[in-house]
């Protein structure tokens, strides 16, 4: 599987985590980036 994820969610964990919506998308973000390296998906760079 392909995924692209934007220069944005890629700065999301290192915002302040004090905001649910923030921590959220945070922890939601770190998890794709734990199924890219244990399931073999790849991230996309935009062209």
């Amino acid at each position: 599987m392909k995924i692209y994820l934007d220069v944005c969610c890629l700065n999301r964990p290192f915002d302040d985590q004090r905001q649910a919506r923030i921590r959220l998308e945070a922890e939601a973000v770190l998890a794709v980036i734990t199924r890219v390296d244990s399931h073999g998906w790849q991230i996309m760079q935009p062209r």
